[in-house]
């Protein structure tokens, strides 16, 4: 049987060592989120779009091929905004900047700040739409009665043509989805006194 003192640093340790692998799955956790988002990102995954600049968009080479570009907008339930393309469909030439125009209005007596969520469909084809200029990369906010026009610039790169899964592709939607920003709801849990 051992000694007391020696299970007690036993025990010390594995408690360590416990309490260690508790922390790291903690930060883990925390981490996971943003490494998702960059894996994303980088490989078009699950339906997530490339950022280019206007350097980068600027060398991408038209091509003879031409793809139907599809938009859908969307509000989350509760948000007080109309939100919709102003053109449904585009067809467009592969590799060329293209922009598409949504409209938004703020249907409510106070402002309201949204972010857009965004993705396309099919999703294998995330990795092949790159995005120039978009209103999804920063809050917008809108005050009662508010209207705007938020462009979207874009093109398709050529890379898509040599994919054997995509290249055959004939129509990608862009979908966005607002949603109040954590500041909107807390303004309006102020004014109502309650989340409902």
């Amino acid at each position: 049987m051992p000694a007391v003192g020696t299970l007690h640093k036993r025990n010390k340790r594995v408690g360590v060592i416990a309490l260690a692998m508790a922390g790291a799955m903690l930060g883990l956790g925390f981490a996971s989120v943003p490494l998702y988002r960059m894996f994303c990102q980088v490989t078009g995954f699950d339906g997530t779009t490339q950022r280019a600049d206007e350097a980068k968009a600027a060398s991408v080479s038209v091509t003879g091929h031409t793809i139907s570009i599809r938009f859908d907008a969307n509000v989350e339930r509760g948000m007080d905004w109309q939100f919709k393309p102003l053109q449904v469909t585009d067809t467009i030439s592969i590799g060329a900047r293209d922009m598409a125009l949504f409209w938004a209005k703020n249907t409510s007596d106070h402002a309201i700040t949204g972010m857009a969520t965004f993705n396309v469909e099919p999703e294998y084809v995330g990795k092949y739409f790159n995005k120039i200029q978009c209103f999804c990369f920063t809050e917008q906010t809108l005050k009662p009665g508010q209207e705007v026009r938020m462009p979207v610039l874009y093109y398709v790169d050529p890379a898509i043509l040599d994919d054997p899964d995509a290249k055959d592709v004939e129509q990608i939607t862009l979908s966005y989805t607002f949603h109040p920003s954590a500041d909107s709801g807390a303004k309006a849990l102020d004014r109502t006194g309650s989340g409902v």
